[in-house]
This record gives structure tokens, sequence and C-alpha cells, in this order.
């Protein structure tokens, strides 16, 4: 006898369903591995289940590939001695893979009969390889030196019968540029591996759910893919409150706290833990089967572009054949274009908005990841979320989620003026401000303040306060006076004693620095042993005096929100705009369209136009001016992102207004 389950035909595909099949439609559509397909997995082959695991692969990729990544760009950058260009080839790594795996596996995988998600799955496992890989630097090099000097103040010697104080700073670089290389492959790997994730996965959640739930059941997956980032934001931020080498060296020993501008965190351990657990989300997905029972008993509405149908594809040889038809279709093409600017600024923000917002503001790198994700997962989530929720109250057809997302685009742009604020820079001796205690008059105050100090790096560090220092430019390390003025290091700004407590150095008999009664920073060297009220600089960066930090992240909030609020408009109109026969390969077309055009340039001109606004560049033993940016120039620096904003989101709404303009709703769309 055959086995056999009944249906109802007016249940929901959201609760579990019995259907009319045969044996051989059951060995298809049950859930397990290969020939092992247990009973009790079965309970789980329902879209509630199915977006749930989907959801935990999307929260993953984003947590560490848009989140761990960019937060320790800047971390990476002072460990390996890396500039932002390098740092900006790296981040691109990502999109170069994905450019040449979206084509083939959105074709392949998204053709009638194929297993979406057990692509999906094996591309998890391929990810959690690329995190293992971008963790290796950290044991393939030696331990991170904080110290690169026998000593870094000056020492009262005496000389051919000549009083001399010499700074005895010995370093020991090594050439770590070939670690780009290693992060570069482990970035290939993430790209490979997330490709079929927002391609596959995406349709054959579309696939297995009605259409007026397709719109809430995407925004939820993309709204943990929104909220990954911003979870990787702030544990990123957090891990990096370890010292790097934790694992072999006291943390107590190395004289040094997060403040500190050489301070460098675990920066690899959240990628260490995340590529086991990518084994472990592998394993449900790879155990779905082609599709979900009920699936087949859906209605669908096409809304394709003047009812454009589209012939099964089935062999390598007809993917021109699919382009072309695709790219006939305008709506889908201009969305494209618009998808392309927003992947341009989103990404480009991603990976360093976070660096603005720590050189703007004198905040860590800590806190700026954590001001960064905290923005994240409200703008980000909520305003995905909305996104879905509102195509599918307002009942917004495929013109009228274009509409839809031209206006959110126009609200962004408003609000990108958020970057119009500016702080002023930093008060640091020899490259911003000239050696106050080297100057005597006012007018020779006043002269040195208008000198073109900015736009030479390490322009007139040496004064005549520090002249008998042969102090060593390739040793940076950076304090703070009671001047509230930055110093290169202690013994740029004359400093004659040091002294440790508290995982703090407290420096003093400096001739550099000018005693001061009033100084916002002499609360940073106050302690309860008397000794240190003597005490004249300490090894932290000084404080900011520019107080629209809220501000900014308020304006900010409100760019993302508006942003995310039109991905999933924007998502909903590209698949309903084409046949539900190429949907898959068309969202593989679209991304690599994006990647092309949009997300892996935007690293590179991100990268190239930050690098430009570096005043400062750190010294190696190798080469002359290489290694990684110092101090940027803050006006120059928020001039390159406004600049970059306003014209990506303006490129955004007059393609997505183009989209709609030229769309063909199909005569009957039934």
């Amino acid at each position: 006898m055959d086995n056999k389950i009944t249906i109802n035909p007016s249940s929901s595909i959201d609760e579990p369903e019995k259907i009319m099949i045969n044996n051989d439609d059951i060995i298809q559509d049950t859930c397990g591995w290969y020939t092992f397909k247990p009973k009790f997995l079965q309970r789980f082959m329902n879209p509630k289940w199915m977006l749930l695991f989907l959801c935990i692969a999307g929260a993953v990729q984003g947590i560490v590939v848009n989140g761990f990544i960019n937060v320790v760009i800047s971390t990476i950058e002072r460990r390996f001695g890396l500039q932002s260009r390098e740092t900006g080839f790296i981040a691109s790594g990502y999109d170069v893979a994905s450019f040449f795996c979206l084509i083939p596996v959105s074709y392949f995988g998204g053709r009638i009969g194929s297993s979406k998600l057990k692509w999906v799955g094996y591309g998890v496992i391929i990810m959690g390889l690329g995190f293992l890989i971008f963790s290796l630097p950290q044991f393939l090099v030696g331990p991170y030196k904080v110290n690169k000097q026998e000593e870094s103040i000056c020492i009262e010697s005496v000389y051919e019968n000549k009083t001399l104080r010499e700074c005895t700073n010995r370093t020991t670089d090594e050439n770590l540029s070939w670690t780009v290389w290693l992060f570069f492959t482990a970035q290939l790997l993430h790209g490979t591996g997330a490709s079929p994730l927002y391609t596959l996965g995406v349709t054959y959640i579309d696939e297995n759910v009605s259409k007026k739930m397709s719109s809430i059941y995407l925004g939820i997956f993309y709204t943990t893919a929104i909220v990954g980032p911003a979870l990787g934001y702030i544990l990123g931020g957090q891990m990096l409150m370890i010292y790097t080498d934790f694992l072999t060296t006291d943390q107590s020993i190395i004289q040094m706290t997060p403040e500190s501008k050489l301070w460098v965190g675990a920066w690899w351990l959240g990628f260490f833990i995340f590529s086991f657990i990518c084994i472990l989300i592998s394993i449900p997905l790879v155990a779905y089967p082609k599709r979900l029972p009920g699936s087949e008993k859906l209605e669908k509405t096409s809304e394709a572009y003047k009812n454009q149908q589209a012939p099964a594809f089935t062999k390598l040889q007809e993917i021109p054949k699919a382009i072309f038809l695709l790219l006939k279709n305008p709506t889908f093409l201009f969305l494209n274009l618009a998808g392309a600017t927003e992947g341009l600024i989103i990404s480009g923000f991603a990976v360093f908005l976070p660096k603005l917002i720590e050189n703007q503001f004198s905040v860590t790198a800590i806190k700026s990841a954590f001001i960064m994700g905290i923005v994240c997962v409200n703008a980000g989530g909520f305003g995905t979320y909305l996104g879905g929720y509102f195509t599918k109250k307002l009942k917004l057809n495929c013109s009228g989620t274009i509409q839809f997302c031209i206006i959110c685009c126009i609200f962004a742009t408003i609000f990108s003026g958020c970057f119009l604020i500016s702080c002023p820079n930093l008060s640091f001796a020899g490259v911003t401000v000239p050696y106050k205690a080297s100057l005597n008059s006012y007018s020779e105050i006043k002269k040195e303040n208008h000198s073109n100090l900015t736009r030479s790096p390490l322009y007139n560090l040496e004064s005549s306060c520090n002249s008998n220092c042969k102090c060593n430019k390739k040793v940076y390390e950076p304090i703070c006076g009671l001047d509230d003025i930055l110093y290169f290091s202690p013994c740029y700004a004359g400093c004659l004693t040091e002294k440790t407590a508290n995982n703090s150095k407290f420096y003093k008999d400096c001739s550099c620095i000018k005693k001061s009664s009033k100084s916002a920073n002499r609360e940073l060297i106050k302690n309860d042993d008397k000794y240190f009220s003597s005490y004249e600089a300490i090894n932290k960066i000084c404080d900011s005096k520019c107080e629209y930090l809220e501000v900014f992240i308020c304006f900010c909030f409100f760019v993302m929100f508006f942003t995310f609020l039109s991905t999933m408009p924007a998502l909903s109109a590209t698949l309903r705009c084409v046949d539900e026969k190429i949907r898959s390969f068309a969202l593989g077309l679209q991304w690599l369209i994006v990647r092309m055009l949009g997300t892996i340039p935007s690293s590179i001109i991100f990268g190239k136009l930050i690098d430009e606004s570096c005043i400062l560049w750190q010294k190696e033993t190798y080469g002359s001016e290489i290694g990684a940016c110092l101090l940027y120039d803050n006006n120059r620096m928020s001039n390159y992102m406004l600049f970059l904003a306003i014209l990506g989101k303006s490129l955004s709404v007059l393609f997505f207004f183009l989209s709609w303009f030229f769309y063909i709703p199909p005569v009957n769309n039934k």
C-alpha cells in the first residue's frame, strides 16, 4: 500500500500541512543527510524553522564579515604596519570572490530541481574556513612588541666632555606586509561562502511562503543580517579590550591600557571562535530538501516587466542568453545601478566610519566600535524590518515599492549633511601646533601657528627644547602633556623621568611641556599617591574639545535608518519585476553588478581618500614613508566623506526614479 498524507487546501504555508504525495515525493521532500533521514527531523520541515537557520547563518556572516573586520581594521593597521589602502585592498577581497562566484552559484543552484539550502550550507563551511585563515597571522608572527625601544626618554650622559641627553631608541621593526595576502585569501573564502546565502537563500524563502508573507519573512531574514554587523561591532569592541597576546603575555607586564594609542587588542579571537560555529550551523542547512511541503500549492502573482517570460535555462552555454534577457528589463537594470551606488556608500562607511569617529572625536577604537554597534542595531535592524512590514501593510505592488525607495533615499540624502560636522585637529606638537615651550614671544607663537605644519608629515618634530635628544622618528609612543598638547613620544617631549603605575606611564622633567595650572588633562594623571601630582604627562591620547559627537551620532542614525528602510522594498521590487524561473539568477546578476560597480571599488576609493587626509605617517626601518597613518586631518576627512555620501545618495535617487519611470506592468498579472 502506498503511503499517503492528506492535505487541507485552506491551510497556510506557515502552518504544518498534509500533502497528497507518493513514496518518491516523501523521499525527495524529507529532512536529513543523504540516506539518513530520521523521523524526529521532520518536525523542522516548515518555513519557520527554515527561516531560523537561515537567520543564524546570515547573522554569523554579518557578525564576522561586516562586523569584526570593520572593527579591527585600525588595529590590524597598527599591529602589522599597514596603510588604509592596503586594508581597503583586504576588504575588497570579499567582493572580488563574490564577483566571480555569484553567476555560476546563482545559475546552477537556482535551476529547477536544485537543492538551494545545500548550496547555502556548503557555503557556510567555506566561510568558516576563511574565518580560521583570517586569524592565522596572530599565530604566524612573533609576539607584539609594545615597547620597541630600550628607553623612550632622554638620559643624562657624558660624551667627549659634553653633556648630552641621548634617547636610546633602538627599533627591531619587522616587515609584516606579507600578511595582506593572507588576509586577502581569507576574504576570498568569505565572499565565496556567502555567495549562495543572499541569492539562493532569499529565493528559497520566496518560493516556499505565500506572496503576502514573503516580505515579512525576507524582512526578518535581512533584519538579522543587519543586526549581525551591529553585534559584531559590540562583540569585537569587547574583544579589543583583551590584550592580543593574552595567551602568552601577562597584561600587567606591558604597562599599558586599552586607552593607549599603541594598544593592540585580541582582534583575532572572534574569527577563531566563529570558524567552529560555522560548522555547527551548516549541519541543519544541508539537511533541508529541495522544497518544503505545500510549496507547490502556493498561488503566485506575476508582476514581471511587460509580462516578460523566461525559458527554463539548464545548460552552461545558455548563461549569456539569460543575462541578455534580464538586461533588456530597464526596471531591473536601474534597480541594479541603484543597488550599486547604495552598496558603494554602505560598504565604505561600514569599513571607515569607525575610523572617522575615532579620529574626529578622539575616542578609542573600542568606544568607536561600540557606538557603531548601537547605531547599527537600532537604525539598521528597525529600518530593515519596517521596510518589509510597510511593503506588506501598505500592500505595495512593484511600482509602489520603487516609489517608497525614492522617498527613503531623498531623506537619507538630506541627513547625509552630518558630515559637515568637523572637529578641530588635536594639538600635536610639531605637526599641527608648534612647541610652545620653545617660543619666547606672542609674535613668535602667532608666526608658528600660521606656518604650513599640517602639509608635511614629520615636518618639525625637532625643536630647541629637544635638540639635544637624538629621538627616533620610527618609534611612536604618544603622550599627553598638562598643556593639552599631544607629543610624538616622551623623547620628543624632552622627558627625563618615567614612572609606571596602574598600567600607565607618567613622565616629568619634560623640557618641551609648558607648565600650566589650568589643563583639561590634569585629571588624567591624578592619583592617590601625592608623588604623581608633580608629573607632567601620561601615555594616553589627549581629550578632544569637540562637543558634537552626540549630534553626529543622531544624524548618522537617520542616514542609516532611511538607507536600510529601502532595502526590503528594493529587494521585493527586484524579485517581482523578473520571471520567477530566473529569480535566483537575477539576484546573482544583481549582486554581481553591485559588487563590480559598488562594493569592490568602494573600499579602494574610501581607503585612498582616507590616506589623502593623513598628515603624519609612521616611519619604518625599511623604505621611506610607509606604515600606518598616525594622524589625520579632520576637515579633509569630513569633506571627503560628505562628497561621497551626497554623490552616492543622489545617484541612488536618480536610478530608483528611472526604474520606476520605465516600469511597464503586465497586462494580465494573474
